[in-house]
């Protein structure tokens, strides 16, 4: 469990100390060594070890490095400052990219694994805008373009390679809780046979997913699932309920489907309920083998599942996951996952400090004081200022007229 002293306030003392060690201090050190010694991480290595790899990749994500020599040359012009950083070999751009390489990725998803137990545990009570007591989660992919010719093992289409990232969102503090990294030809639904299901618990597609031999696993693990429909399924009306039509919804019926295979792979009702968005007006069909929830809750309940391309949105904009430092599978899948490892280090940081920043506005700031010798609090109260000045400086127009 990552604790700061004093229930944060502690954090304050760390006057002499650089804020990129500060930030690196909620890492749990042990977990870390657990994971490497797993795969032998440091095996041969005699200067540039494991802890030394992600740091300097967690430099490259959080200062928003574009190559191996950017990197190179940032830190090398520093070297007084990169002992007290905590990076104690010296860094060559050929000996990081012959890590990336050989070091097995999945030392790094282990260590994101640790990081979303402990970032779910400081969200679990975090509204997501729907009063809901167990626990809602997103389901969705994005497709990260590659170039062919240098990365012929990911090929999507005839003339561009491709990986994609199938993400698992809780809603409770967005944090990514299952990813699965696939070549871009591998269909999201395959990812669905990976997918670990909690009981109880709503997960939210979209009409890719709908396979109704993986969506059975759902009901029969006693999981919930809300997608958007597809209109040509063959199904027969067993219930119609009664709807009030001025809040957008249009029908909610109890259906059995109706196609020879389709009843024989998931056997059981489903519910179908029809949804009119009256601002924009489109209309939606969405499917659920949940029976008890109100009609009005699966449409806001689906709704939530913006979030997820607020959050792909977020970490193609703010992390270094469109440009790569390597070109093998193993090199972009550490950089993947280093990446999202960041992400939950932000995350946990910003509820361990209790700031009101945004995540995408805690690492603006971190960009480019990650090497002064302040309390990160001190940094990140300093920037909630500036933006309070800022905005209300943008207001000021407004008052006038």
């Amino acid at each position: 469990m990552l604790c700061p002293p004093n229930g944060g306030k502690g954090w304050l003392m760390h006057s002499g100390q650089l804020i990129f060690s500060q930030l690196m201090e909620f890492l749990p050190r042990h977990e870390f060594a657990k994971c490497v010694a797993r795969y032998q991480g440091n095996r041969r290595a005699r200067r540039f070890r494991c802890w030394d790899q992600f740091l300097v990749m967690a430099f490259a994500q959080l200062t928003f490095r574009e190559s191996l020599r950017d990197i190179e040359m940032c830190l090398r012009s520093m070297p007084q400052k990169l002992y007290h950083a905590g990076i104690r070999a010296t860094i060559a751009r050929s000996t990081l990219a012959d890590a990336n390489e050989s070091r097995d990725w999945r030392i790094w998803a282990d260590f994101a694994q640790v990081l979303i137990a402990e970032a779910q545990r400081l969200h679990a009570d975090e509204p997501f805008g729907v009063r809901l007591k167990a626990n809602a989660y997103v389901f969705d992919a994005t497709t990260i373009d590659l170039c062919l010719s240098l990365f012929p093992w990911a090929q999507f289409r005839r003339n561009k390679s491709a990986v994609k990232m199938n993400t698992l969102l809780d809603l409770r503090g967005n944090i990514p809780c299952f990813l699965q990294i696939t070549a871009g030809c591998v269909h999201e639904v395959n990812a669905l046979d990976k997918l670990p299901l909690e009981a109880g618990a709503y997960y939210m597609m979209d009409r890719g997913y709908i396979d109704f031999r993986r969506l059975y696993r759902f009901t029969q693990e006693q999981a919930f699932f809300i997608l958007r429909g597809k209109d040509n399924f063959d199904f027969h009306v067993n219930e119609s309920r009664r709807v009030d039509k001025s809040t957008g919804l249009r029908a909610d019926q109890t259906i059995r489907l109706q196609g020879p295979k389709s009843r024989r792979l998931y056997p059981e009702c489903l519910r179908r309920i029809t949804y009119t968005d009256l601002e924009n007006d489109v209309h939606f069909v969405f499917l659920t083998n949940n029976f008890r929830l109100a009609a009005s809750t699966v449409a806001r309940l689906y709704h939530c599942r913006w979030e997820v391309e607020l959050f792909f949105k977020w970490i193609k904009q703010y992390l270094r996951i469109k440009a790569f430092f390597g070109t093998s599978q193993n090199a972009v899948q550490t950089q993947l996952w280093i990446a999202i490892t960041v992400y939950l280090l932000v995350a946990i940081a910003r509820k361990h400090l209790d700031t009101s920043l945004s995540m995408g506005e805690i690492l603006q700031v971190l960009s480019l004081s990650l090497f002064e010798k302040t309390p990160i609090l001190q940094v990140l109260s300093a920037a909630k200022m500036t933006v309070r000045e800022v905005d209300s400086c943008n207001s000021l127009p407004l008052l006038e007229i």
